[in-house]
């Protein structure tokens, strides 16, 4: 095997870090060829669908890249923006703002960049970059604050056959997830006070995540758990009790049993049990996509209001607002503890007390 190098490099430039941050990924566009691309490239992985390689083949080429992509496309439509894909351009602006924050403090020492495990930017070309341009030292930080082996696992995955391919391997950490991290927890708990100052609260406040087939929590992944702690924790920061505040999955795919309770078929069923306003936040999404604005935001509204609901609002994810960063910030900080870094102490000072004076504003 001819593993990957870089005959050209200048041995007297200075290493740098890199943070990486990741997300599920998007198509390039929303219609049929480019939605069949990225299914394929998603469905394809065998951490994502743990079904005989053979059988899903044939399932997968015979089947659904006949019919999804379609379907998909005219989703997608629903939601793209002059930007793009919501996912895209959120992920970006998490990035950009990172790079910002790090630049105030350690200079061009450490480079954020961003990447997406399915689709464009994808990890290795933008792994390559980084390496070209002197970063030896890598943070991956996938943006899944709960773990499974579908997302963080699929990710690492992907990074250990990009690193399998080179010659030079950089020094390697990877943050697995941060579903209790407390600045993460009170990100949430902030957007969601801040939704309810300018909106009222609801009967119900519903957390709901991205599902996963039932047979991935009995095969040891600690998803569902990590869910639920998520769910606790920030309606402990809100003061709910438990007869306030419910935790569901949605976007289950295929006629196996998916975690449970199921999001479309909880909003189905309240109304009847004299619950007529409800409140939606997904804490297993970074930033809008597909999934939060037209499967929550639009598809399972029509649900609860059909079912009898008189009132029905999905709160916005944490995208790129300054509460979030904050946390992200702190999280890679963290992990950049040990390796040589050089602060600018004044600027550092300067910095938290404008965000003091700012943050006690608001």
């Amino acid at each position: 095997m001819d593993y990957r190098g870089y005959p050209n490099f200048a041995h007297g430039q200075a290493d740098k870090i890199g943070v990486l941050v990741t997300n599920l990924g998007t198509p390039d566009a929303p219609d049929t060829p480019s939605l069949r691309r990225y299914l394929k490239e998603f469905l394809s992985d065998p951490r994502v669908v743990e079904v005989p390689r053979a059988l899903w083949w044939l399932i997968l080429n015979g089947v659904i890249l006949r019919i999804r992509p379609k379907r998909s496309a005219e989703a997608y439509r629903t939601v793209w923006t002059e930007r793009g894909s919501p996912l895209l351009f959120h992920t970006a602006d998490q990035a950009e703002q990172l790079q910002a924050r790090l630049a105030e403090q350690y200079g061009d020492q450490v480079v954020v960049r961003y990447a997406m495990r399915y689709g464009s930017p994808s990890m290795s070309q933008v792994i390559d970059e980084m390496l070209a341009s002197g970063v030896r030292k890598l943070v991956l930080f996938p943006l899944y604050p709960q773990y499974s082996a579908a997302t963080n696992g699929s990710t690492f995955d992907a990074l250990a056959k990009e690193f399998m391919q080179r010659r030079w391997l950089p020094d390697f950490r990877f943050i697995s997830h941060y579903h209790d991290d407390d600045g993460y927890i009170q990100a949430c708990a902030a957007q969601i006070r801040e939704y309810w100052a300018e909106h009222g609260q609801a009967e119900k406040l519903i957390f709901s995540y991205h599902g996963v087939p039932l047979k991935y929590l009995k095969k040891g992944d600690p998803y569902h758990c990590e869910c639920h702690k998520t769910s606790r924790l920030i309606a402990e920061a809100l003061g709910l009790s438990e007869e306030e505040y419910l935790t569901t999955f949605q976007s289950r795919f295929g006629r196996e049993e998916w975690l449970k309770p199921y999001t479309d078929a909880t909003l189905k069923a309240l109304p009847g049990l004299g619950i007529k306003n409800v409140q939606v936040f997904c804490p297993g999404f970074s930033a809008d996509c597909l999934e939060t604005i037209e499967e929550i935001g639009e598809e399972n509204r029509e649900y609860f209001l059909e079912a009898g609901g008189e009132a029905y609002a999905y709160i916005p994810a944490l995208n790129a607002n300054a509460a979030h960063i904050d946390a992200l910030q702190a999280i890679i900080e963290r992990e950049l503890h040990g390796w040589s870094l050089t602060r600018d102490t004044k600027l550092t000072e300067k910095l938290a007390k404008q965000r003091e004076e700012h943050y006690g504003t608001l």
